[in-house]
């Protein structure tokens, strides 16, 4: 089933293209109308004739006889269109009975990289990686969800001078001893002894530094206990991952180790292809257009003085595998925002050497940080980064006081209940982190991403099930198996009517679902999504408010109010699951 703002588009756009070819429509929703088009306004600066004049004649030339009851023109070129009630009928019936629920799948589907997460090997995960995994995990099920081939990287930090400093640590306090505290998710703590001891005693310095050389030219030994750093804090990852429901798996791990043995032809291809400048000993390329604060040429250091490689060469490296051995087609980078310039410089150094070509596209996405109420990031009371497994523990301890301070719901069991003030719990701190526009910061706060009014998790998931809950108070016999109204013909939902203007706000709603989704897709943003599913909830509470469902004056309207809160638990449902949070049936 096309999508609604699809369908309006296409005809708008054919409509346009009669004055000038490719003029861009500029269809809204409108609270003066269903729908808004403005193009005529910036087309009118193009053509020297009056937006009134344009407007006028896209009306004449627009197809929408089917489709709307009424096209005006109004203000300045403003064309609104108001939708016929049998076409929007005709529309919600449709969905209600699409297993996709009105969402076309791409028609042009790509080979997707996105890269996110990013842990380091013996360091906690923190608040700081929040951002990154749950941003990323929702654009890799919405890219799936519309039919695109996605390939999650997890990029960890696995290499590099820090890991003579924890082999040697390691052999001091005896791998038994190091496996321990590994296991019991103590990263922070074998991370810090490690070094305390390497600034507090030169010897322990000294075997450090050895210890990277014997790294880095493959000493099996040390490349064994080398492993066994690695594999135990991926255990640990994976015990946070699984507590905050994302889908990395070990098989998404490809760590900086990955990329180390690329690295020398990294070099030996730049300097072949004449890019590699030396600079005060330093190997770098200077990209055209990045220049410091002075407006002198900003370098990308590729090859260190001292002959280590550091981070723009892994990250070249990256780029080159994945458009040459994975074959991706678009790559998303999940980064934080201060990462910016240096992405984009890489971008420009690959596409200088040939390995960026122009049928793959680069993009990233970058997040702003998770504040305090004190406006600064959020640390904890000694000034230390608060761990993301606490943070996530105290969410659903403090979802399950809130549901019981609510009241549950009798019938569940204890176990219920736990499950439920988990979902809840994680669901808050997912959808205040996702439902803020990610290039913004925002600040942490647990009344607010915990409460069951306003745009939170929460409120959400209560009104979907709070919809759930209709249909179990339904009398026997009234709906089938699958939820929907039983009807003696087997169609479900062909009774649907929009008789009150409830019941076509919430229908319009309802039909906006593909289009919010294509776009949050489309702008790597999750927040669109977040928005279109608060704007469903609150006009189906309207709805609710306003139009029996149960109690409905006759069958007919009965069975058509049933179908659309049917179809509205559906979208909540698989919206939400599609930013990783869980709809319970009960609360």
């Amino acid at each position: 089933m096309p999508d609604l703002s699809a369908v309006l588009a296409g005809r708008l756009q054919a409509a346009f293209d009669t004055l000038a070819p490719g003029a861009d429509p500029v269809l809204r929703p409108s609270d003066r109308a269903d729908f808004q088009a403005n193009g005529a306004l910036s087309l009118a600066r193009r053509l020297g004739l009056p937006p009134t004049e344009i407007a006028d004649a896209v009306v004449r030339a627009a197809q929408l006889d089917d489709v709307c009851e009424r096209v005006e023109v109004s203000g300045p070129g403003f064309v609104n269109l108001f939708l016929s009630t049998s076409f929007v009928e005709r529309s919600v019936r449709e969905m209600a009975v699409d297993p996709a629920l009105g969402v076309e799948r791409t028609d042009a589907p790509e080979r997707v990289v996105v890269t996110y997460s990013h842990p380091n090997v013996a360091k906690e995960m923190h608040v700081g990686h929040l951002r990154s995994t749950v941003i990323g995990d929702a654009l890799c099920r919405m890219l799936e969800h519309l039919g695109h081939e996605v390939v999650r990287e997890n990029h960890i930090g696995d290499w590099g001078t820090p890991f003579g400093m924890l082999i040697e640590h390691l052999v001091d306090v005896g791998e038994k001893t190091a496996i321990a505290e590994l296991s019991v998710g103590d990263l922070t703590g074998f991370y810090q002894a490690a070094r305390a001891s390497f600034d507090g005693d030169d010897e322990f310095k000294d075997r450090s530094r050895r210890r990277v050389v014997l790294l880095q030219s493959g000493d099996p030994e040390t490349l064994r206990m080398w492993s066994v750093l690695v594999q135990h804090s991926i255990v640990y990852f994976d015990e946070v991952y699984e507590k905050l429901g994302v889908l990395l798996t070990d098989d998404d791990v490809k760590g900086e180790s990955f990329y180390n043995p690329m690295l020398p032809q990294v070099l030996k291809d730049l300097e072949a292809a004449g890019l590699l400048v030396e600079d005060a000993g330093a190997l770098c390329v200077f990209p055209p257009g990045f220049t410091n604060r002075e407006g002198d040429p900003l370098p990308l250091i590729v090859q260190k003085s001292d002959g280590g490689f550091g981070y723009a060469a892994t990250d070249l490296a990256c780029v080159r595998d994945r458009v040459d051995v994975v074959g991706a087609t678009r790559m998303l980078y999940v980064v934080g925002a201060p990462q910016a310039q240096h992405l984009q410089m890489c971008f420009e150094v690959s596409r200088m050497a040939g390995w960026l070509p122009s049928r793959v596209s680069a993009v990233h996405v970058p997040f702003g940080s998770v504040l305090g109420a004190d406006h600064r990031m959020l640390r904890t009371r000694a000034g230390t980064s608060v761990r993301l497994v606490d943070l996530l523990d105290e969410a659903v301890s403090r979802a399950a006081s809130a549901i019981a301070e609510r009241g549950r719901d009798a019938d569940l069991t204890e176990e219920e209940q736990r499950l439920v003030a988990r979902a809840l719990g994680i669901g808050a701190v997912k959808y205040a982190d996702l439902s803020t526009d990610r290039a913004r910061d925002y600040v942490f706060d647990w009344e607010r991403m915990l409460s069951f009014e306003g745009d939170t998790g929460p409120y959400l998931q209560y009104a979907h099930a709070r919809i759930r809950s209709i249909f179990r108070r339904a009398e026997s016999g009234t709906t089938g198996t699958d939820g929907f109204p039983r009807e003696e013909d087997g169609r479900a939902a062909s009774a649907i009517v929009v008789g009150t203007p409830e019941e076509r706000a919430l229908a319009l709603s309802l039909l906006g679902y593909g289009a919010a989704l294509h776009s949050a897709v489309d702008e790597s943003s999750p927040s669109k999504l977040c928005a279109y599913l608060y704007a469903l909830a609150t006009t189906f509470t309207t709805f609710y408010e306003h139009c029996p469902v149960l109690r409905a004056p006759d069958e007919m309207t009965r069975s058509s109010r049933l179908a659309l809160s049917e179809t509205t638990a559906r979208v909540l449902a698989e919206g939400l699951g599609l930013l990783g949070i869980e709809s319970p049936e009960r609360m």
